[in-house]
């Protein structure tokens, strides 16, 4: 019997999303110029359906107008709509009264600081059951650290960079340049370590034809070094006699992170030999740490005459980077969109802990609990796994 067929009805299906909000405060009141993101990362983040919100003049000093960003999509607020987003960027150190006004279980992203200044911030992460992730500990699926190596790379960059510059002062500097001139002797430039950041400093020092000297006991990284540089760096183990006489020729030194920093330090004694007017760099981990005896500046701040040969004391510069804010906002914005993809795709930061352990292994608060070793004990609270949270959640 031909009879008339039942077909099947299409329905409307109804697909509940709640847009994502991005908060970006600015930096008040520190000396944190470092900005996370441009105008145009800022908008290809809009296009993927997230919302940005910026707190006015937030990116001043990498001059980009409010205007740029209104352009690209994203809301100019007040400083408590930025930090109550569902995602918050923030650098410096966070205080007690900004992290009040993030949301609760709502998601921090920020370098990791340690020190008296950061455990009243980190309490309120504490207590108002916030996520943060440190940028310089998140890994990629190579186990390479995305944010932490290129901000090395332009701390090695911007410190020779900044060292020409001031040699090159003709009324407080040495009105000297590094080298490249037929028949002068080139400057020295003394290289402690052989990471990144090491690394990026010899090839720029190289580059601007300094004879360049770098030291290290991880003979398989200076090896690697070589390997990246050419053999137009002198390298060497730390042998004390060899290492002190580098340090009193040399015209600039520029410290990094060693396998073993006691071995690296370079206490009073040793600074007493070096030159008048050297130029140092402290991008250590731990800023001051291998030039205990000197007077920390900011090389933001960085003036010819901290380093004249009529200058009281020796100065170190640190924060090479807030020398070049611009371009790190450039380099951090591409690794910013890759990463708040990955959240999108796994549909939460919950779910993105799970499936990604270059992100799971940069939380150091996670609702309401302390799950970064380090950070527990400078805050004296019991440390707890964030596998165990995951695993059951």
């Amino acid at each position: 019997m031909n009879g008339p067929a039942p077909l099947e009805e299409l329905l409307s299906a109804t697909v509940l999303n709640r847009t994502i909000s991005i908060g970006l405060p600015a930096a008040a009141g520190v000396m944190e110029h470092r900005f996370p993101l441009t105008p145009e990362a800022a908008a290809m983040l809009v296009n993927r359906g997230f919302t940005v919100r910026m707190e006015r003049d937030a990116a001043r000093h990498i001059h980009y107008s409010d205007e740029k960003y209104l352009r690209a999509g994203v809301e100019i607020t007040d400083r408590a709509a930025a930090f109550g987003c569902d995602i918050v960027v923030y650098l410096p150190v966070l205080s007690a009264s900004d992290a009040r006004k993030m949301r609760r279980g709502s998601l921090l992203l920020s370098f990791l600081h340690y020190g008296e200044n950061a455990v009243d911030g980190m309490k309120v992460l504490l207590e108002r059951n916030i996520i943060a992730l440190a940028l310089d500990l998140i890994g990629d699926d190579g186990g390479n650290l995305p944010f932490a190596d290129i901000l090395h790379e332009i701390d090695g960059r911007a410190a020779i960079a900044i060292a020409s510059s001031l040699l090159a002062d003709a009324i407080h500097g040495k009105g000297i340049l590094l080298g490249g001139v037929a028949g002068v002797v080139p400057c020295e430039v003394m290289i402690i370590g052989s990471d990144i950041a090491a690394c990026a400093a010899a090839e720029t020092a190289c580059g601007l034809g300094a004879t360049v000297r770098m030291f290290d006991d991880n003979i398989y990284r200076l090896r690697e070094a070589i390997r990246l540089l050419g053999s137009g760096v002198i390298t060497s183990a730390v042998h004390p006699r060899v290492f002190e006489n580098a340090l009193r020729s040399a015209d600039i030194v520029v410290a990094t992170d060693t396998s073993d920093p006691r071995r690296t330090r370079v206490d009073s004694d040793m600074a007493a030999v070096m030159k008048r007017g050297v130029i140092s760099f402290d991008l250590t981990s731990d800023p001051g740490s291998a030039f205990p005896s000197m007077t920390l500046v900011d090389l933001d701040m960085a003036s010819p005459s901290d380093n004249s040969m009529n200058a009281p004391g020796r100065v170190c510069y640190i924060n090479a980077g807030n020398a070049v804010p611009r371009t790190v906002a450039m380099a951090m914005s591409n690794t910013f969109v890759t990463m708040l993809d990955d959240i999108l795709v796994c549909d939460g930061v919950s779910n993105a802990l799970k499936l990604k352990s270059g992100l799971r292994n940069a939380a150091y608060t996670f609702l309401g609990k302390c799950v970064n070793p380090s950070v527990a004990r400078s805050l004296g609270v019991r440390h707890v796994d964030i596998n165990l949270f995951l695993q059951f959640s």
